[in-house]
């Protein structure tokens, strides 16, 4: 195998030095990735990926090294991540103030105000994150303001949201104790560097993990439509929901790929003279909003094949290839 790069990292704990390798190495057309941890003499590989992809290679390769990173490795030659440079742009006090948050944060204060968001969400009729995000509630929890002053000082509180919100969080906030007052200059001094540049490898972590999750995803979906398989098998392979697999599917088309052998088995069942009268309906209303359409086809009367649900994904299913045919006579123009 022919080792295309390496690169050296370590980490220290109770004043002990573990080195550690991250390489990619490529033998017959097959990629491989791998991780070699060194201790005491010896050597543990352990393998991360091997295959053809180059691309699904990468993904894994981010996601595993941002996991080690997290977990206090740091290497020798740097450029990994460009970590330096990426530092520097997100150094900034905000940031230092999130992480404290989250490190230090007083967890009864938090789960406190996470039921307040539940009660205040459900009675406005607002999804909970347009009340206060996870980070705002844990930056209250940790810095404790006793005023409104203070609660404004915080990265995310604006006069909309403290005028809106504040008097319930000073009420939650203004009878706990802190250890330590406004401003919060202290936090650059008390926030060892090791613990922010560990908290900012866990953000890339949970980042790359959830372009990782995606990339297999698609994976799924195109392998299974490969193999010619209907759509509930590629949501049992896949994990998506019926409604998340057609609406990849209208991605994948409009990226190029070929959808016609899925949406083939699918619409098999659907008479055609039903698929020509939605077609009709398409060129009629348009293709923007699908009850329209429904309401054009069958009338007021739900449709005697399917549950409703079923119904409306045949009509997205052939809207996919409606937008394509739309698409093809536009470019031929």
């Amino acid at each position: 195998m022919e080792v295309i790069f390496m690169n050296r990292l370590s980490r220290t704990s109770d004043q002990h030095e573990e080195l550690a390798q991250v390489w990619i190495g490529e033998e017959e057309s097959t990629w491989h990735l791998g991780w070699s941890r060194y201790e005491a003499g010896d050597r543990e590989d352990t393998i991360w990926y091997e295959g053809t992809s180059w691309e699904e290679l990468l993904h894994i390769y981010r996601y595993q090294l941002a996991m080690q990173m997290s977990e206090g490795y740091r290497p020798l030659l740097h450029g990994l991540y460009h970590e330096n440079d990426e530092m520097k742009l997100r150094s900034y006090a905000g940031q230092r103030l999130h992480c404290f948050s989250e490190l230090y944060g007083n967890e009864q204060l938090y789960e406190d105000l996470c039921t307040w968001r539940r009660q205040k969400a459900a009675s406005d009729r607002k999804a909970p994150y347009f009340v206060a995000t996870n980070r705002l509630l844990r930056l209250i929890s940790a810095f404790v303001p006793h005023t409104m002053d203070e609660l404004m000082q915080l990265p995310g509180v604006g006069e909309s949201k403290a005028s809106e919100y504040g008097a319930e969080w000073l009420e939650m906030t203004s009878a706990i104790e802190r250890s330590r007052s406004f401003p919060l200059d202290w936090v650059y001094t008390v926030l060892k560097e090791e613990e922010y540049e560990s908290w900012l490898y866990k953000q890339k972590e949970q980042k790359y993990k959830q372009e990782l999750d995606k990339f297999l995803t698609r994976k799924h979906v195109l392998q299974g439509m490969k193999e010619g398989q209907t759509l509930e098998e590629i949501v049992n392979r896949s994990g998506l929901s019926r409604r998340e697999l057609i609406e990849l599917l209208e991605t994948l088309d409009l990226e190029g790929y070929d959808t016609d052998s899925l949406l083939d088995v699918e619409l098999a069942v659907m008479p055609e003279v039903e698929q020509e009268a939605v077609w009709s309906a398409y060129e009629e209303l348009g293709d923007t909003f699908l009850k329209p359409v429904l309401h054009k086809v069958y009338g007021g009367e739900r449709p005697e094949a399917g549950s409703l649900e079923q119904v409306y994904e045949r009509l997205r299913m052939i809207r996919i290839r409606f937008r394509r045919h739309v698409e093809t006579e536009r470019n031929a123009v």
